[in-house]
């Protein structure tokens, strides 16, 4: 069947069969289904919806477009990995990951860059000088070996269909797909060959999945996808009504991170990194006390060994190790501008959203697929929500490249922040937890 029939039928609302969704997958790897076409076929998906049976296609087909590592028969740690479905200011990988490594797990962690107006946690990383990224699979279990953890990008060797797809989908507005979303992950996490996976299925305005009902589906169908394939999986779902920590651009969240594993930080990053630590750790170690396992991990964010690991992993990688205990090593924007409260009151509202997109505007993100992300800039968010403030006072500083930038990413705060005479009440930052059960 013609690629143009398949897509008119997804377009109609029909169910493709296993020999004909692997068929046009197949047709596209090897170069015989253009972009345009692809992306026509994603868009129908997005509009559709897919069948169990098509996710299932669709999710195995990623996974046999590469190699699948095994990591559960060497007789090493057990080996787990985390994935958020994508936020503002989300810098939970960097701290989570040398984090478990000390603990005694293995994290051999496969990221993504930014998507749409949300960060990526290899842009985060590429910030810090000389850090490398783009691994071969033979260094990555070598950096894995000797660290514990390892972060990379997606290689060519690990489902390469979803490189592309992932590539397309952040350029087609066809990112907030529950099944698109779903195969993308889970095909990667199984394709690394972990046994445990904790998401972090985020919601609210600057999540993909803003109403909450639809990104409880969405961890649902996660968990069900991640356990059919063999993976143990656990997802909490987190609030993004406003961006997670103080801080949103690559290298200032670069520092944040640090900051966090020096012990210090907002609580809100540190609280989402131990539940999700939490939750893979006792994936892992079933029975294990809950409360001596958060003691446990609190500890060592505390005490400088986790923070000790992640120097460790950005020296392995060919990163800069002064960055742990010399953030100023990292770029710096060299304008910083100031935007300040028009009134007195509560801050009701920081649109996690608004806030991303002035983000990007600056340049910490991607406008199209061949763009260039810029490490220094960014927004630190002096005021968040139910701060009292002052009319006139600082309640954010713009780090940006020109001034016509920063005053652009002004009127974006404009557009984020609300106030009010009353303190708003939060949701729970940490709202539920999904298991198979």
């Amino acid at each position: 069947m013609l690629a143009q029939e398949l897509i008119a039928r997804k377009r109609d609302g029909a169910e493709l069969t296993d020999e004909e969704l692997r068929g046009f997958l197949a047709e596209y790897g090897a170069g015989h289904v253009p972009d345009y076409q692809m992306s026509a076929f994603l868009m129908a998906v997005l509009l559709n919806d897919m069948s169990a049976a098509e996710l299932a296609t669709l999710t195995r087909s990623i996974i046999d477009s590469g190699r699948r590592l095994d990591f559960r028969s060497d007789g090493g740690p057990p080996a787990v990995d985390k994935h958020s479905t994508g936020g503002v200011g989300d810098k939970v990988s960097l701290v989570l990951a040398p984090l478990l490594a000390e603990y005694g797990l293995r994290v051999p962690m496969m990221s993504g860059r930014g998507l749409g107006h949300t960060g990526g946690t290899v842009d985060k990383l590429e910030s810090i000088p000389g850090f490398r990224t783009a691994l071969d699979l033979d260094e990555f279990q070598a950096v894995l070996a000797d660290v514990g953890c390892a972060m990379i990008r997606q290689t060519p060797e690990i489902a390469p269909l979803d490189g592309r797809l992932y590539a397309l989908r952040d350029v087609t507005a066809t990112v907030p797909s529950i099944p698109l979303i779903c195969a993308s992950i889970i095909s990667k996490k199984v394709a690394e060959g972990i046994e445990a996976l904790v998401l972090d299925v985020k919601y609210g305005s600057g999540a993909f999945m803003r109403d909450p009902d639809q990104a409880v589906v969405l961890a649902e169908t996660l968990v069900g996808l991640a356990e059919s394939e063999g993976v143990r999986a656990t997802a909490l779902l987190t609030a993004m009504e406003q961006p997670l920590g103080e801080t949103v651009g690559n290298a200032l969240e670069v520092r944040e991170a640090v900051a966090c594993l020096h012990g210090e930080g907002p609580a809100d990053l540190r609280e989402v990194t131990l539940a999700l630590a939490e939750e893979s750790v006792l994936a892992v170690e079933r029975g294990a006390p809950r409360e001596e396992v958060r003691s446990d991990l609190a500890s060592m964010l505390d005490d400088g060994r986790a923070l000790a690991r992640f120097a460790r992993l950005v020296e392995r990688q060919g990163g800069d190790p002064a960055v742990v205990s010399n953030p100023e090593a990292l770029a710096d924007a060299p304008i910083r501008a100031t935007w300040e409260s028009p009134v007195d009151g509560y801050v009701t509202c920081t649109d996690a959203y608004e806030i991303g997109v002035a983000a990007v505007e600056l340049g910490a993100g991607r406008r199209r697929l061949e763009g260039e992300v810029d490490p220094a800039v960014g927004i630190e968010l002096l005021a968040r929500r139910g701060d009292r403030i002052e009319r006139g006072e600082a309640v954010a500083v713009i780090h940006a490249r020109s001034e016509n930038s920063a005053a652009s990413a002004a009127r974006r705060l404009g557009k984020a922040y609300g106030f009010g005479d009353v303190p708003p009440e939060d949701p729970p930052l940490v709202w539920k937890r999904v298991t198979t059960d």
